[in-house]
């Protein structure tokens, strides 16, 4: 009975931000027509959002669903000192390089673009998603693999069509945490992008809410956490399962 008590008490504590800025966003409903008008408008900002977060989710996916099974499965000339050469990103502090970061992309021609900063949170995200999905992969039996090579499998079509099924919830743990980092970052499409209409939510909120003389739309603001904190809601209750499994299964493994 202690137990549930404890839950219920965490969750009414847990929730009741959340409840209060909706609350408070719905107390005058022109918050957000007037979130909707601004700029170039709420729903550009959120497409810019959406595709950030999905380039950003992708490309972390891909790269650490590849480097996770090469690191687990494959012994080569320097691989430990790869792999935590790749885990010091974490030892970095993340604003100190973002305007090092900004020159590059200006070097590569990627300078205010939705495609260098998801590269960015790529880079970022690096880190976290090999660790995840090295253990993952190691936590597989590799009788798993060898018996797909003796029915014929190529080690790529071994990997595409049976491990990466098997390791499905750390990739959703991944993708998740990837979506989460993108979609609510607000210090590098900051730093990283000038143009009002490449703007992302979290800087487009920021900017709506500012008034004369640096007051701030609290009504606003609540209506723009609302509108940023919804889909990341929506995540968390459908992909729940897979994302605990994630964890439990391989991921603190080792």
């Amino acid at each position: 009975m202690s137990r549930y008590l404890t839950l219920s008490a965490l969750a009414v504590l847990f929730l009741f931000p959340l409840v209060w800025s909706g609350y408070a966003s719905l107390e005058d409903p022109s918050n957000y027509l007037e979130m909707a008008r601004f700029g170039e408008g709420v729903g550009t900002y959120a497409t810019n959002s959406v595709l950030v977060s999905a380039m950003t989710v992708a490309g972390t996916l891909v790269v650490s669903a590849l480097g996770g099974y090469g690191f687990a499965r494959f012994d080569f000339p320097g691989k430990n000192v790869l792999f935590l050469a790749t885990l010091a990103i974490l030892m970095v502090p993340y604003a100190t390089i973002l305007i090092p970061l900004y020159v590059l992309l200006g070097y590569l021609g990627l300078q205010n673009s939705l495609v260098g900063l998801s590269l960015v949170f790529v880079m970022f995200q690096l880190p976290f998603a090999l660790f995840m999905m090295r253990n993952a992969f190691e936590a597989l039996p590799r009788e798993l693999e060898e018996a797909a090579l003796v029915d014929g499998c190529g080690t790529f079509r071994a990997f595409s069509r049976i491990l990466l099924h098997a390791v499905r919830p750390a990739l959703v743990t991944v993708g998740l945490f990837a979506f989460l980092a993108s979609w609510n970052d607000f210090f590098a499409p900051l730093i990283l992008l000038n143009d009002g209409a490449s703007f992302t939510l979290p800087v487009a909120v920021v900017s709506m809410t500012q008034r004369t003389f640096g007051a701030i739309d609290y009504g606003m603001l609540q209506a723009g956490v609302m509108v940023m904190a919804i889909p990341c809601l929506v995540l968390f209750i459908v992909l729940q399962r897979h994302y605990v499994r994630g964890f439990m299964s391989g991921a603190l493994r080792g």
